[in-house]
């Protein structure tokens, strides 16, 4: 499939389809709504296959490359939902502890972007772990529609404790040093959560997460790196209020807006993805871990 991009579509057709993606709008309510868009013989089905993630795109680093050690684990959450999976990314040369980092995904469990993201961190030296908030439910299952039809049946106090349990899991690891945690969309604003309930976090970076309340804000300690999409009232809207409680709370943070980008501009499988701003946020990123957690 050739990759299309953001710019390929009416700003219209994005705006309905990140509705579609975070619930707002049923399957069928998308595709009639996408019908007056169909025109010159392609249909509305052909262009939600077309925003629809490409996985072979993601990989930027093979499972099997050799500077790096993956395996899928269980961790416990006692109380959350009990046994969970998750996936962990090592350096397969290191001594003693390394610096380490949650990687929370979407709204749709750990998909293969977010197991490259995990094996990006590992070879730039870092023990990364991607826990599936989907284990629940059998974990993520292969069709991005059904992940999100699952998601949205996890019981969301749950869900929060088994993520914080991910986090306590790594935090215990013996060959783990200082943690981080970095997040997308759903997973963006857990890592919001992650610096307001985890005393031992040392930096979080979310990418276009909601924010906390002013009363969880007053508990950040970590410093924060917050990554935005220009286009994105969703998440934007709320921003404002998030930065107050921040300001009044004192804490160390820096917030960037990339400018010309969509909602998941970091997610290399969808036309979503903005190259220039990806590339340029993720390096922010990386010398953010630098700084805090090495």
């Amino acid at each position: 499939m050739t990759r299309k991009q953001a710019s390929d579509y009416p700003p219209e057709v994005l705006s309905l389809f990140d509705g579609f993606v975070h619930g707002a709008l049923s399957r069928r309510d998308f595709l009639d709504r996408l019908g007056k868009f169909a025109v010159g013989g392609v249909t509305a089905a052909a262009i939600l296959a077309s925003l629809e993630p490409n996985f072979a795109w993601a990989e930027q680093v093979a499972a099997t490359d050799k500077r790096i050690k993956t395996e899928r684990i269980e961790y416990p959450s006692p109380q959350g939902s009990g046994p969970m999976r998750g996936y962990l990314a090592l350096p397969a040369k290191r001594r003693g502890k390394v610096p380490a980092v949650v990687v929370i995904h979407e709204n749709r469990g750990l998909n293969p972007y977010i197991e490259d993201v995990a094996r990006r961190l590992a070879v730039a030296g870092y023990l990364a772990f991607a826990p599936d908030a989907l284990t629940p439910l059998g974990g993520y299952p292969g069709d991005e529609d059904k992940a999100r039809e699952l998601f949205a049946k996890l019981d969301p106090d749950k869900r929060t404790a088994d993520l914080l349990a991910a986090a306590d899991f790594v935090h215990a690891r013996k060959d783990a040093g200082k943690l981080g945690a970095v997040g997308f969309c759903f997973g963006g604003g857990v890592c919001n959560v992650f610096a307001a309930r985890l005393p031992y976090l040392k930096a979080a970076v979310p990418f276009y997460g909601t924010g906390v309340s002013a009363a969880d804000a007053a508990a950040i300690k970590a410093p924060l790196l917050l990554h935005f999409a220009e286009t994105d009232d969703r998440v934007n809207g709320a921003w404002p209020d998030y930065k107050a409680a921040l300001d009044a709370s004192k804490v160390s943070y820096q917030a960037f807006t990339y400018p010309g980008t969509q909602h998941g501009f970091h997610n290399d499988t969808t036309p979503r993805y903005d190259e220039k701003a990806a590339v340029l946020a993720w390096s922010r990123t990386m010398a953010f871990f630098k700084k805090h957690l090495r």
